[in-house]
């Protein structure tokens, strides 16, 4: 990654549509996505999104992946900038969640993006076109 390049986080929704089959015309959406940034070389997430894509793509999809496969996917993803948070960082979160009108989890993800200095959370759980902490919210599934 070129140091001017703009880093992106990518919640766990996006990850689990490029890998859900049942998931239509958004699985195709997520893995253009997941294919810019892998060419880019700058995407980013964090534990927390790996283990809930990897709680989702196991259990909670309609063809769940084995379990050797969606730990294979995750290997793959450890490639990427991954921010494994402290305390301190569950504390800033819990301060986000309650000066925003976010839910704790989604505090945690904007959080992560922020201090990875990422520029856009990729995400359809946050409004699209949001600014939370200098970090610019984009649903991928909402047409430009």
């Amino acid at each position: 990654m070129s140091a001017d390049a703009a880093r992106a986080f990518v919640d766990a929704n996006i990850l689990v549509y490029a890998h859900d089959a049942s998931a239509g015309p958004k699985k195709a959406a997520a893995e253009e996505l997941l294919a810019t940034l892998w060419e880019s070389g700058t995407g980013c997430l964090s534990v927390q999104v790996l283990q809930e894509f990897f709680v989702t793509v196991t259990r909670k999809v309609a063809s769940p992946l084995p379990v050797d496969e969606a730990s294979e996917r995750i290997r793959e993803l450890a490639a990427w900038r991954v921010f494994a948070p402290d305390a301190g960082d569950v504390l800033a979160a819990i301060a986000l969640h309650q000066k925003s009108a976010l839910g704790f989890w989604d505090a945690m993800i904007v959080h992560a993006a922020a201090e990875s200095g990422c520029d856009v959370l990729w995400t359809e759980d946050l409004n699209d076109g949001q600014v939370v902490r200098g970090v610019h919210i984009r649903n991928p599934f909402v047409p430009r």
